[in-house]
């Protein structure tokens, strides 16, 4: 049908005023599309401007009309009567390869992140941002479909791409918000399962790139990078019981021993592939009561490209990995683990991030989440980037993702990684490549204020649940009270007890009574911080051996040493981590591409040792002396930590009510009437012995009751005469 004169020089104006916003729109460099399609009233008239590429043909389903097309353009008008139009229209397109296609226009609908909301994100306190950005299925006015944001304020332009428009950019460009630089788009239709990403073009350089969602919460298999929709979780919790008890758990005086592990090479199946959530929630929660362990730390699990990081170098901060399943897969685990009295702690990387092109280096095509200048921006040694904790929508982001895995996991805490390379501005770097603050010292005090409000943030909405730092410095009060000046942490890793207890067992028994001050130094500090004793998956790889390997001497004595090494380290003050493996005495060092060697435990030196680790574990929690003073200088009082020719320690571990009594003897040879002082005369029980044969052990050794005399000894009132076993502990209680 011929357009009418008068019309046809209303539509030809029209046009010709527009002529530039569509150009930018074609060329995909548009920054508030929704400013020019959809329905817009002009000067002169009201209409409905597309933009489809590839299209044949559009017709507007709601008032049964085809769309004109703009001659030599994707660019299609409606300008005729717009009374009978609904606010939401539909539209039926035919597209080049003669496929149809039904769908509401995107530019039909307002845009829905509120002021407030883009207000706190700006300000740093949007706890609950992950909300908001990402990709959220929605119903608005009726209609299904995702809703799009992200956080680009360097962008020209950023468009939503995916396997629904052929990741074609020219298709659904969002909408700025303005100076904040958040982007937004609601996409009809669009359902669970949708692939996506975001790509982004510089507005100074005109760089385009692919980039995942940061706040996905989905992500595809690996080596695929793409973002997927997820719906709003299913999954039915079980666990309010458990949940209850956390808010008014005082984990300071109750038994915490962690059983560190990595999901992908803790067992798999017969083909080495790996096994779902679900599955191993039921092995390990099974194996975990067997052993005794309070507690299970996976190391990272969120989302990750490269097998070999362990997920240390992560790029989807709030999806768990594909590689065992979806996120209710990974829901069943933790409230399986809850069901069964096993604490779930997960492994949380907020020092670094990799440089991946689809990830969040250089997002927007700036230094956006990282710092611009490498000095602070880059870890040399690693090849990873630096977070800008100075910027409030990068702190947001990292404690909305801490919070997140909380509130939507229920894990019960997180082990913050490399703490120390978040505190010093020069952590292992040369000497001009660093840069001094405000102050000109090298601390990073913009990481210092995140993590005072990340401890902060977390323990004030969620009592009873744990932020632990792997710290390897003398930095001072990293686990006492923002208030007071200190970090916030809950607990820290004691690397210096475990670095120089590893280099004393590593010693032959001959020479190390000249090394015993490494067993004595840590006392000086000890409870200055509450402390976390760890043998982690670091000691057991890149060639340090395992833990068996470690210990010195032949076979007998190397699992002797062992044996020692952890009842020292059950009947020490502080909390206990132990890496998978490890309480079976694996030969060999970790291996991330296979399961463990459980095939060993058919051996008696292996299974003694797993025997040993679940003994100590269940006398650690039946024993209130060994645990409730912890972090307290109460709950421990030296016997004898001066005899270094003959390479023995014994001290006390002490509550209000028992008093549990260690003797360690680390040469391999038996100490007939070994006399030591006790508190009182009377009948004294042997708890364990870590030479017996229950172990594989020699069976060397006291008897299982012992006699204390009032001969004082050692300035204490009464004393008793040992045999000491070779090579072993004696762990005793006053009957």
């Amino acid at each position: 049908m011929p357009v009418e004169p008068a019309k046809q020089h209303t539509r030809e104006s029209l046009l010709k005023a527009l002529q530039g916003e569509m150009e930018r729109i074609a060329q995909a460099t548009h920054h508030d599309p929704a400013s020019i399609l959809g329905r817009r009233a002009g000067s002169s008239a009201t209409y409905i401007l597309f933009y489809a590429p590839d299209t044949v043909t559009l017709h507007l389903n709601d008032l049964d009309t085809t769309v004109e097309r703009i001659p030599g353009s994707d660019f299609f008008i409606y300008d005729g009567s717009l009374d009978a139009l609904p606010e939401h229209y539909s539209l039926h397109r035919v597209d080049q390869h003669n496929q149809h296609h039904d769908y509401y226009d995107p530019y039909s609908f307002a845009v829905q992140i509120s002021d407030y909301d883009l207000h706190l994100f700006s300000e740093g306190r949007h706890f609950h941002i992950y909300n908001i950005l990402g990709g959220h299925i929605r119903e608005i006015d009726g209609i299904s479909g995702v809703h799009f944001a992200t956080w680009a304020p360097s962008a020209e332009r950023v468009s939503v791409i995916g396997d629904f428009n052929g990741w074609d950019g020219r298709c659904h460009p969002m909408n700025s918000r303005g100076g904040n630089g958040v982007w937004e788009l609601f996409i009809p239709g669009l359902v669970e399962r949708t692939l996506y990403k975001f790509e982004i073009r510089n507005r100074d350089s005109g760089e385009i790139q692919s980039k995942t969602d940061p706040y996905a919460q989905q992500m595809e298999m690996r080596p695929r990078t793409a973002s997927v929709i997820s719906a709003s979780s299913r999954y039915e919790w079980q666990d309010a019981q458990w949940l209850r008890q956390r808010s008014d758990h005082d984990w300071l005086h109750t038994p915490m021993s962690i059983y560190e592990c990595h999901l992908g090479s803790w067992q798999r199946d017969e083909h080495n592939q790996f096994l779902n959530y679900r599955e191993l929630a039921h092995r390990l929660v099974a194996y975990l009561q067997e052993t005794g362990f309070t507690h299970i730390e996976l190391m990272p699990i969120t989302e990750h490209p490269l097998d070999a990081s362990w997920g240390y170098q992560t790029t989807g901060y709030f999806a768990p990995t594909r590689r065992f399943g979806n996120a209710d897969d990974f829901r069943y685990f933790v409230d399986h683990c809850h069901r069964h009295g096993i604490g779930v702690l997960l492994d949380w990387v907020p020092a670094h991030f990799p440089k991946d092109e689809h990830g969040l280096a250089r997002f927007d095509g700036s230094a956006l989440y990282e710092h611009e200048d490498p000095r602070r921006g880059e870890h040399r040694d690693w090849g990873t980037l630096i977070y800008n904790y100075g910027r409030n929508e990068v702190k947001n982001f990292l404690i909305a993702n801490a919070l997140f895995w909380i509130e939507a996991f229920h894990i019960d805490g997180l082990r913050v990684d490399a703490v120390a390379s978040m505190l010093y501005l020069d952590y292992s770097r040369e000497e001009n490549d660093w840069i001094p603050n405000q102050h000109g010292g090298n601390e990073n005090l913009e990481a210092i204020a995140f993590m005072r409000e990340l401890n902060s943030a977390t323990h004030e909405r969620h009592p009873g649940t744990v932020i632990m730092a792997e710290e390897s410095t003398a930095w001072p009060q990293v686990t006492r009270p923002v208030d007071i000046g200190g970090l916030g942490f809950s607990m820290k890793w004691n690397m210096g007890w475990m670095h120089d207890t590893l280099s004393y067992m590593s010693r032959d028994p001959v020479h190390r009574h000249y090394h015993h001050d490494k067993l004595t130094f840590g006392l000086l500090y000890l409870f200055s911080e509450n402390f976390i004793l760890p043998f982690s998956h670091d000691e057991v790889v890149h060639g340090k051996g395992s833990m068996l390997n470690k210990m010195p001497g032949d076979e007998w004595q190397r699992f002797a040493n062992l044996r020692l090494l952890y009842t020292y380290m059950f009947t020490y003050p502080g909390k206990k981590l132990l890496f998978m493996g490890c309480e079976f005495a694996q030969g060999d060092e970790w291996n991330h591409d296979q399961g463990l060697a459980w095939e060993l435990l058919q051996y008696p030196l292996h299974s003694g040792i797993k025997q040993l680790v679940g003994d100590l574990n269940r006398l650690y929690r039946a024993q209130p002396a060994l645990y409730h003073y912890d972090f307290d200088h109460e709950g421990f009082e030296w016997i004898s930590c001066n005899d270094t020719d003959q390479s023995v320690l014994a001290y006390l571990r002490k509550d209000e009510h028992e008093t549990i009594i260690v003797i360690l003897n680390f040469t391999p040879v038996v100490r007939h009437n070994y006399r030591i002082g006790v508190p009182a005369a009377g009948e004294y029980e042997v708890l364990l012995n870590s030479d017996s044969y229950h172990y594989a052990g020699s069976n060397a050794g006291s008897d299982a009751t012992l006699i204390a005399n009032s001969s004082r000894w050692m300035e204490r009132p009464a004393s008793l005469a040992l045999e000491l076993p070779p090579l072993a502990a004696l762990v005793l209680i006053k009957k």
